[in-house]
């Protein structure tokens, strides 16, 4: 489907870029790949990965402004919203800024991909999302709400949008492993509620799901990956073994167990091999067989959360992960 195609990534230069724009080069193969983003630092530093290859094109732009995001997005045929405002604390801090960038940038955003005429548009989208317990959630429920509704927004326009949805990244910059990687030398761990659970996920797993929303979608669907939980003593048993824990407690904002699916959700969810897809509430489109496929609906007091998983991660498989990834871990 993105083979010799035009693709645009907003927020291109952060870990989901670093990992897309490799990967996607290589397997498909587009026309040109467009790194849409404000900060011109890590442009510079990501352009010199990139020096040697034509495909690979670098936009400075904001999803704020949506005269420059028409601009950069002349002739895109596909487009991946990986651009946010994301640090909770900074959300809770700065919380006009969040909105301006998750919220009315969302809206900016589809405007825009709906008058360029942009096919297939997928937006990333957090756990923090389902049943937000703090400001950044809150933008990203709306965020996923607007991309849902932009389907029927678009009118008879082609352009569709999807959500995919997963929880914090293995490894990458400001996550747990890296920071406790940073203090090992101290011998205690900061441990928030030695209760606390969460999704595991790599990057290359992320950009997958991105890949299968793009050939799966009709329109308003939110994808959420089938992944592995842990509870967070066991993320700092593998990553700092014989470390002792120091209880610090939850931090505001932060939920002792990630959650990717709500019961409010339930009613529309359906179940694959390897994900889950929430259909959209309107318009009837949670029964229209074209978006359900093969997917088997779920109980009706169906969540999805870290503690109730069917499938955890051992000590000795992120051990494992960590020592492969060793060089990469909390670079990007």
């Amino acid at each position: 489907m993105l083979s010799g195609k035009n693709i645009l990534i907003t927020g291109g230069t952060g870990s989901f870029g670093h990992t897309f724009v490799p990967m996607t080069l290589a397997k498909y193969n587009p026309r040109r790949l467009v790194i849409y983003s404000r900060d011109e630092m890590k442009q510079w530093e990501m352009a010199k990965l990139y020096a040697n290859d034509s495909r690979v094109r670098f936009f400075i732009g904001d999803v704020r402004d949506k005269d420059r995001l028409a601009r950069a997005l002349d002739g895109i045929d596909y487009v991946v919203h990986a651009a946010a405002t994301k640090i909770v604390p900074t959300a809770e801090y700065n919380p006009f800024e969040c909105v301006k960038t998750n919220v009315i940038g969302a809206m900016n955003l589809i405007d825009a991909c709906i008058d360029r005429g942009v096919k297939r548009v997928v937006a990333l989208s957090t756990d923090k999302a389902s049943s937000p317990a703090n400001l950044y959630g809150a933008t990203k429920l709306a965020s996923d709400k607007l991309f849902v509704a932009g389907n029927s927004y678009a009118g008879a326009h082609d352009t569709r949008f999807g959500v995919v949805r997963y929880g914090n990244v293995m490894g990458s910059r400001g996550s747990v492993i890296p920071f406790f990687l940073s203090i090992a030398d101290q011998g205690i761990l900061p441990i928030t509620d030695d209760r606390m659970t969460r999704f595991m996920i790599t990057l290359e797993q992320g950009v997958e799901l991105v890949w299968h929303a793009f050939e799966d979608m009709v329109g308003g669907e939110i994808y959420v990956k089938k992944i592995p939980s842990m509870k967070v003593t066991e993320v700092a048993n593998a990553t700092v073994p014989g470390a002792k824990h120091e209880i610090v407690g939850i931090r505001p904002g932060e939920k002792l167990h990630e959650q990717m699916i709500g019961t409010e959700d339930a009613l529309y969810t359906y179940e694959y091999s390897e994900h889950f897809k929430i259909l959209p509430a309107i318009h009837n489109w949670s029964s229209d067989p074209f978006r359900i496929k093969d997917g088997k609906k779920v109980a009706e007091d169906f969540t999805y959360c870290s503690d109730n998983n069917a499938e955890w991660m051992s000590v000795e498989t992120l051990q494992a992960w960590i020592i492969q990834n060793r060089g990469k871990v909390g670079k990007i």
